[in-house]
């Protein structure tokens, strides 16, 4: 579906705009990939370090990368419901020796995950191989009996490391990384929702998406006491190589603290820098059609930006009729994210998904990363099982081949990360759309009505007589009626506007609360589009 992007109406949304991206790129002149090679890892007991790596991986840069290793016999056979039957023995956890803050259990090979990834553990700046069999997994069901026994794996499909987050007495997973190079974790409280993931390389271009993968993971053990716990892993893709650096904090909001040193083996249309993935379904401005009994159904609902001069953007997130993107550039952000403000199990009524307790994630860049855009990409989704919303940076520079940089960000998974809101302004409290005009009047197609309100901060202390205008503007369409008025008997203000737009229309629309000389709100957006 992102292959079709190129040919819907995107939107272009330019919030601010200045210096350039501060990583150095290495200008160095580079043959054009021809030799195959496999990269190397280390021996059994050989040194292993962060830049030792890097030296690999800039090595296998300048070469076509190998065919990616396949599994055979019965690891080649499992279906979905066969890999069901699966389960790793918790008996067999590694890293369980009391006194240990941290557990690592891994994912078995098979249906999705075809290609092993091979792990390491590093003690005393050493690493040695992690290896698997089948007695470290029980299988039911038909495959009882049928599965060779204590056979050697060539790999794993992931691995998962599990910390007392919740309770002291009972070790919960904190953090996975399965598949490509996706991986997702969990603060205190919640469970999975949203994901992230290595790089994201020409998505929703017309050109064919890269989906560089994680091959091999070196994680360091940990020791006793508390601390986070490190994590490196090498990047492969056609186009690029990378080695990663992932310093892991579990707690109330899970930091983890990622260093990436990208090679590129050939030009690159556009590199997603910290990429996020998510779901929304419907809620909000973007209403359930399908007679559903749930209000709400989203693992995040709002797209946030936060500027260095103080300003809040909050893009409100939607389920389109067609594919649809949005891009928001700036100058080296303090951060942005993918946020679930919606924290009451009324607002979803979900007894089992409890979105509710999805985790917002946002992102801290380390150091100015310079001028550039995040880019959102929305899918159209009629099922909540699938990841229809993407965001990501992209530095406005070149990617060609032989460049070479290092970015540094931490990812923050919580209920409440820092950034998540913006406790000096007013926030943006809820968003909904529906038919524009009088209630039982006839209605006009062309338009549309969307309520957004504003709670905290100065707002909520002044009165419905304050001076306290808004501050609108919109893009492919016509402001019809804009009525900004406090509710009685509450801290919250309410802004209404009616908006007209042609049909085949994609509007963008952007409100804030200002008075007394100063920026009172967040900026909410939204794109609107007009079928």
């Amino acid at each position: 579906m992102l292959a079709g992007l190129a040919g819907t109406v995107a939107s272009v949304a330019l919030l601010r705009a200045t210096p350039a991206w501060s990583q150095e790129a290495a200008e160095a002149e580079a043959p054009t990939p021809e030799p195959v090679a496999d990269a190397p890892v280390p021996e059994p007991g050989e040194p292993f370090s962060f830049d030792w790596l890097t030296e690999r991986v800039r090595e296998a840069s300048l070469v076509d990368p190998a065919p990616a290793e396949q599994v055979e016999g019965f690891l080649s056979d499992l279906t979905y419901d066969r890999y069901q039957m699966i389960q790793f023995r918790t008996d067999h956890t590694r890293w369980s020796d009391p006194g240990q803050r941290m557990r690592l259990q891994a994912f078995h090979l098979g249906w999705l995950f075809r290609e092993p990834v091979h792990v390491f553990e590093v003690s005393d700046g050493r690493a040695q191989p992690l290896t698997f069999s089948t007695a470290d997994f029980e299988y039911r069901g038909e495959l009882e009996g049928e599965v060779p026994a204590d056979a050697e794996l060539p790999g794993v499909a992931g691995f998962r490391l599990l910390a007392a987050l919740n309770r002291a007495d009972h070790f919960d997973e904190v953090i996975s990384f399965l598949g490509a190079s996706y991986f997702r974790a969990l603060g205190r409280g919640n469970v999975y929702g949203l994901s992230a993931r290595g790089l994201a390389v020409n998505t929703g271009l017309s050109d064919s998406e890269e989906f560089p993968r994680f091959s091999d993971f070196w994680l360091e053990r940990p020791q006793a006491g508390d601390g986070p716990v490190t994590v490196y892993a090498r990047l492969e893709s056609r186009s690029v190589t990378g080695a990663y650096r992932f310093v892991i904090a579990p707690g109330d909001t899970t930091e983890i603290e990622v260093t990436a040193r990208i090679f590129l083996r050939r030009d690159v249309r556009q590199l997603g820098v910290a990429p996020l993935t998510s779901m929304f379904m419907f809620g909000g401005a973007d209403p359930d059609e399908s007679q559903d009994f749930r209000p709400a159904v989203h693992d995040s609902e709002y797209l946030v930006l936060n500027m260095r001069s103080g300003e809040s953007n909050v893009r409100a997130l939607n389920n389109p009729p067609r594919l649809a993107s949005s891009y928001l550039g700036m100058e080296s952000p303090l951060s942005f994210g993918l946020v679930q403000r919606s924290r009451a199990f009324e607002d979803y009524l979900d007894a089992e998904a409890h979105y509710e307790r999805r985790p917002s994630l946002i992102v801290e860049p380390i150091g100015d990363w310079g001028q550039g855009t995040v880019r959102l990409i929305e899918i159209p989704s009629a099922f909540e099982g699938n990841d229809n919303i993407v965001a990501y940076w992209v530095p406005d520079r070149p990617t060609r081949r032989g460049d070479a940089f290092e970015v540094g960000y931490r990812l923050l998974w919580g209920a409440a990360p820092r950034g998540a809101v913006n406790t000096e302004l007013a926030q943006v409290l809820r968003t909904r759309a529906g038919i524009a005009g009088v209630a039982g009047a006839d209605v006009d197609p062309d338009m549309r009505k969307f309520v957004i309100d504003f709670k905290g901060g100065l707002l909520s202390e002044l009165s419905a007589e304050s001076e306290v205008e808004p501050d609108i503007g919109t893009g492919r369409g016509e402001l019809v009626d804009a009525v900004l008025s406090k509710i009685s008997g509450s801290d919250t203000w309410r802004l209404v506007l009616e908006v007209r737009a042609e049909p085949g229309t994609v509007v963008e629309l952007r409100a804030a609360l200002k008075g007394y000389d100063r920026t009172l709100s967040e900026t909410w957006l939204y794109q609107w589009v007009r079928e």
